[in-house]
């Protein structure tokens, strides 16, 4: 073997090394931090207001609802929908008023 080959072999098992040392741990902390068991995020009416859902909402109940002026409140993200293509179609929310809404803290959504 010559001198340039055994140089270019050191580079390759120095790189190899290297790799391994900064990659390793790195997958240890990843399966640390999925092997903890993560607490849900959780709003202060989020307990109470889970206890009001039930399944999703029927067509008629959307409908009787948008025509009373109830918003659609999204209890995982906390924002509320007065109309739109998620108005009674996220998995966990409920039907307020617009006051009863802001009055628990929810935030009108952006764009409906």
């Amino acid at each position: 073997m010559s001198r340039t080959q055994t140089t270019g072999a050191a580079w390759v098992v120095a790189l190899f090394l290297l790799l391994t040392l900064c990659v390793t741990p790195a997958l240890g902390r990843r399966q640390e931090a999925s092997s903890k068991p993560q607490a849900p995020a959780s709003r202060p009416d989020s307990a109470k207001a889970s206890a009001n859902t039930s399944a999703a909402p029927s067509a008629s109940e959307i409908a009787a609802a948008k025509a009373s002026g109830k918003v659609w409140v999204n209890l995982d993200t906390g924002i509320y929908h007065k109309a739109g293509r998620w108005y009674g179609k996220t998995k966990n929310g409920k039907f307020m008023t617009p006051e009863e809404a802001k009055k628990a803290g929810y935030r009108p959504a952006k764009r409906d």
